[in-house]
């Protein structure tokens, strides 16, 4: 588990996916912004479930989000689109209805930023989200994401924003030493 100021990331457990397929994925107008996919309905234990507990992959981390106050399920995060090669991932977070305004989504961001360039050496995160979402630009901003540009309409039909940090960045902001491969 790795723990931060106010949630912790753990592995998915069975008992995670039908409360986050509930307020995450069914929530059509909150997942049609959320992901490039269109929305389309998926049964509860359906192996297309987004949420579904799996064995690990390269080329992904998914974590539950459990505020440590009260050990209770406040959402998801994950590094996606992990490059190997590169040395570069993707990173993803969404929180509960009732776990949003609250400060967690910058300790969700600063957690998957540790993880990304202490535990698997990465060199560069990037966050992509539309353009109005205050609350993902704001804990990316947070975490010392910087912004690299705007991509006119390319989310449905809104701009999306793209945020990068580089290991040496976030390194420095964390007083940590960096080591270059």
């Amino acid at each position: 588990m790795l723990t931060g100021k106010s949630v912790a990331l753990r592995a998915r457990h069975e008992a995670d996916v039908s409360i986050l397929q509930a307020e995450l994925y069914d929530d059509v107008a909150v997942r049609s912004r959320a992901d490039s996919r269109p929305w389309r309905p998926i049964p509860p234990g359906s192996a297309e479930c987004p949420y579904a507990v799996s064995d690990p992959v390269d080329d992904a981390a998914c974590f539950s989000v459990v505020r440590l106050a009260d050990n209770t399920l406040a959402g998801e995060a994950l590094l996606w689109g992990i490059d190997l090669h590169n040395r570069t991932a993707h990173v993803g977070v969404a929180l509960r209805p009732d776990y949003r305004g609250q400060g967690l989504g910058a300790d969700v961001v600063q957690i998957l930023c540790h993880y990304g360039f202490t535990v698997r050496g990465l060199q560069r995160l990037q966050a992509e989200t539309l353009a109005d979402n205050v609350a993902m630009i704001r804990s990316a901003s947070a975490a010392g994401f910087v912004p690299e540009g705007t991509l006119r309409r390319a989310a449905w039909v809104a701009d999306q924003v793209v945020l990068g940090l580089l290991a040496e960045e976030w390194c420095a902001e964390q007083g940590l030493l960096h080591r270059s491969p």
